[in-house]
Order: structure tokens, then C-alpha cells, then sequence
């Protein structure tokens, strides 16, 4: 219940900022372009905070937070007194409509570039991309590892930690290749820096985005620290917790077998569900047999397997493969609108796989998920928050600009269109337009709203 609420307050303070941000740009443009404004509306349904200030307009807090809009004058909804047409927004000129219907998705923009960079000024603690092996068999199995490599770039384009990493990599699903820049850690063991580019042919690379990393389905190994026997965390109520295992016992053997890594553990745990097995532990210098059963989930293919509830002891990362992501004022201003421009090119060539049949739509998130989302970066701290905001205020602006009529890029094709044959589309295809959009839209917040139920 906790996580509900606290995944709840998380998605309405982000939705909140991002629906803001939106309608404030619609809201600046049009004042600048002598639009009135009459109603300001962050959020839908019954008004819970209502203020009319002294230009006239009426700001509103609704009760519903899916939305908002700006409400302008405007010959085509109501009419208007003759003193006031000059300030309709129907009377303005059709570059000035652009620009007043442009300003929302750009001030999404604009917002991702100034979460980021808060982001990058107070500093984002990071890993760098480094491999240590390469999946035989797998696209990436020409690559022949013999010590720690740091990714550098992805086709040409620089990456300093993992999430750069995964979000380069999530730009070429469908193509037919792309290429990996790898150089020896530096500092490592005394290793040059000497970088090395190898094309990889992707053609027969497939995975799933909801289950699999394009990382390890690449093939490329990462480093991880060593894994210690020592158990580090035992979960409340689970298996291990109603037997006699305790925080900081060392596994010694299993089932009488020596105790080898992690993985060959985990292994007999799964195919033990609701069978019990004899752990032989390590406490105070002294040996203990335990029998413990294992309890039995589903995992997410529906195959039953057996959990233990136990989390072992990790070994710290070196010092050489930490990263501290933290730039000046105006390095981090520069290095804000690059990322920015990064997740609207991604955005943009999902948007087109999506079409192509390259991405499948049951990779689409709805509202479920992006709760999720937020209230996990929340988790993590204010830095991981600016981070999820920024991603998806790029999506809320990139969504906005797609021309469907009833969304912002609709208006605009239709004002492209003026702009062209110089006389505005007629009303009835105009109607026919809002129909279609709507209908489309629909349908596609459906698609995304079963994905998201599908994944709970």
C-alpha cells in the first residue's frame, strides 16, 4: 500500500511539472501574440483551487491530473464581444497560431534541458561501460576480450556510462548494423588507450525491451564485482526467513555439494520449489547443516520455480570504473541540450519502428507504468528523478507534435496546410480529422493500458 501511494504522489508531482511546463508555453506564446487567455487548467473535472488574476485569466487546479489546456478566446467556440475580436485567437495570423500551438511540445523541450541540467549540476554517481567477455554465438562474438574494455562509442556517437550505453543501443533495434568503440580501462594495470571499432551485424538481433537488456542480447559481457557466499540480506516473510539462515552466514555446500558461485546456487534453488535442501553454512567459525524449503512463484513465463529469499554479499566496485557525472554551469547547460537532442532523435526512431514493425506495440507504457517509473527514480533520489522527468517530458512533447487533429501536431498540420493553399482547412475535414485522431489515439492508449495491466 505504501508503494502505491508513494508511486502515486511520484507520477502526480512529475505529471504535474511536465502538464505545467506544456500548457505554460501555449499560455507565454499566446499572451505575447495579444491572445487572451480566459482560463488557465492544470489538470481535469471538478476545480479544487481557483484564482482569477489580474490580467483577467482564471488559473485552475482540477481534480483530475491526466491533462490541462489553455482556454482562449476564440470566434469558433463562443461568441465574442466586437471590442475583444482583435484578441481571438481565430483573428491571428496563421504564423502566429503555429507558434502559439508549437510553444507546448517546445517548452517540453525546454523543461528536459533544464531537469537535465539540474541533473548534471548537482552530479549523477555512475558506472562506466566496461565488458569483460562476449556471448559466443551472438553478435558481438568477434570481438575478442582478453582484459576489461570500456565502451567509448556506439556507432560514433560517445558514451560514458551504461544508461548512455543502453539508450544508443535502443536506437538501432531493426537495423541491419552498427558499430561498438571499445578501449582498454584506463588506468588498468598499467593498459594504453588505444581504442578499437568493430561493426556488428545486427540483422538477426531480436529481444524483448521489457524482459531483456539490448546489452547482454548484444552479447557484450559486463563487468560486475565478484560475488561473495556471504548472505547479505534475508527477505521478510520469505523461505530463508523461517529457517535458521541468518545475515552473514558463508555458504558452504549444498545438497552435500561444495559450494561453488552464485549462479550454480541459484540454479538448484529453481528446480528445488517446495523441495527441501541441506545448506551447509559458515557461523562464527563454526559449521551448520540447515534444511530449508524453498518456496514456489511463477516467473514471467509462467514456468514454476523455487525462491529462497536470500541476497549475497557483493564485492565493491573498483575505484577506476566509478564515475562521478558532474559538470560546471555552463558545461552542464551544453552537455543538457545534447542529451535532450539524444532522447528526441531515440524517441523519434522508436516512433518510426513502431510503424515499421521493428518495435512492437506491447512495448508501449500508459499511466500505470509511468507511476511505476516515477516512483522508482524518486527511490533512488532527486538526480534519478530530474532524469525520469526529462525522459518523459521529451515523450509528452514528441507525443504532442504527432499530426494527429486532436493532438498538437494535428493543429499544425492543418496550419502548414493554410500556409501552403493560403485558406484555412474546411470544417468538415477538419471534423472528419478530429474523428480519426481520436479514434487512433484511443485506440493506441488502450494498447498501452492493457500492456501495463499485462505487466503488473
Amino acid at each position: 500500500m505504501l508503494d502505491f501511494l508513494w508511486n502515486l504522489g511520484s507520477f502526480i508531482v512529475a505529471l504535474g511539472l511536465l502538464i505545467t511546463a506544456h500548457e505554460y508555453g501555449h499560455f507565454y506564446v499566446a499572451r505575447r501574440c495579444g491572445v487572451k487567455v480566459e482560463r488557465f487548467s492544470i489538470g481535469f473535472g471538478k476545480t479544487i483551487w481557483r484564482k482569477v488574476g489580474k490580467d483577467g485569466t482564471e488559473y485552475v487546479v482540477a481534480m483530475i491530473p491526466l491533462g490541462g489546456y489553455v482556454k482562449m478566446l476564440d470566434e469558433r467556440v463562443e461568441d465574442v464581444p466586437e471590442e475583444l475580436k482583435d484578441q481571438a485567437f481565430n483573428r491571428k495570423s496563421v504564423w502566429q497560431r503555429i507558434a502559439i500551438v508549437a510553444a507546448g511540445p517546445i517548452a517540453n523541450f525546454i523543461f528536459a534541458i533544464i531537469a537535465l541540467y539540474f541533473m548534471y549540476l548537482i552530479g549523477v554517481p555512475s558506472l562506466k561501460p566496461v565488458i569483460t567477455s562476449t556471448t559466443p554465438g551472438s553478435a558481438a562474438a568477434q570481438i575478442k576480450v582478453n582484459e576489461p574494455m570500456q565502451v567509448t562509442a556506439i556507432s560514433g556517437q560517445a558514451v560514458r556510462n551504461w544508461e548512455e550505453v543502453n539508450l544508443a543501443l535502443v536506437g538501432h533495434i531493426g537495423d541491419d548494423s552498427l558499430t561498438v568503440s571499445l578501449a582498454p580501462l584506463s588506468g588498468l594495470q598499467g593498459l594504453d588507450t588505444d581504442t578499437r571499432t568493430y561493426t556488428l551485424d545486427t540483422r538477426q538481433w531480436r529481444f524483448d525491451p521489457e524482459k531483456e537488456s539490448p546489452i547482454t542480447t548484444l552479447g557484450l559481457g559486463v563487468y560486475r564485482p565478484a560475488i561473495e557466499p556471504q548472505i547479505a540480506l534475508i527477505s521478510e516473510g520469505s523461505a530463508a526467513a523461517n529457517s535458521d539462515l541468518k545475515v552473514g552466514d558463508t555458504l558452504v555446500a549444498i545438497n552435500g555439494q561444495q559450494y561453488t558461485d552464485w549462479q550454480a546456487f541459484v540454479d538448484i534453488i529453481q528446480h528445488s520449489a517446495n523441495v527441501p535442501v541441506e545448506l551447509t553454512v559458515r557461523r562464527n567459525g563454526e559449521q551448520f547443516a540447515i534444511s530449508v524449503t524453498p518456496a514456489s512463484i511463477k516467473n514471467s513465463d509462467g514456468k514454476e520455480i523455487g525462491v529462497l529469499g536470500v541476497s549475497p554479499t557483493q564485492a565493491q566496485w573498483p575505484e577506476n570504473m566509478r564515475l562521478q557525472l558532474e559538470y560546471g554551469p555552463i558545461d552542464s547547460f551544453a552537455i543538457a541540450a545534447d542529451k535532450t537532442w539524444q532522447l528526441v532523435a531515440v524517441s523519434f526512431k522508436m516512433i518510426g519502428k513502431l510503424f515499421t514493425g521493428d518495435v512492437s506495440v506491447k512495448n508501449l507504457s500508459g499511466p500505470i507504468s509511468i507511476a511505476q517509473g516515477a516512483g522508482n527514480s524518486a527511490n533512488y533520489g532527486l538526480v534519478y528523478f530530474l532524469g525520469f522527468l526529462a525522459l518523459i517530458s521529451v515523450n509528452l512533447g514528441i507525443i504532442n507534435l504527432l499530426p494527429l487533429p486532436v493532438l498538437d501536431g494535428g493543429h499544425l498540420l492543418y496550419y502548414f496546410v493554410e500556409v501552403i493553399t493560403g485558406k484555412p482547412v474546411s470544417e468538415k475535414v477538419q471534423e472528419i480529422g478530429f474523428r480519426f485522431g481520436a479514434a487512433l489515439l484511443l485506440m493506441l492508449m488502450s494498447i498501452a493500458l492493457f500492456n501495463d495491466f499485462a505487466r503488473l
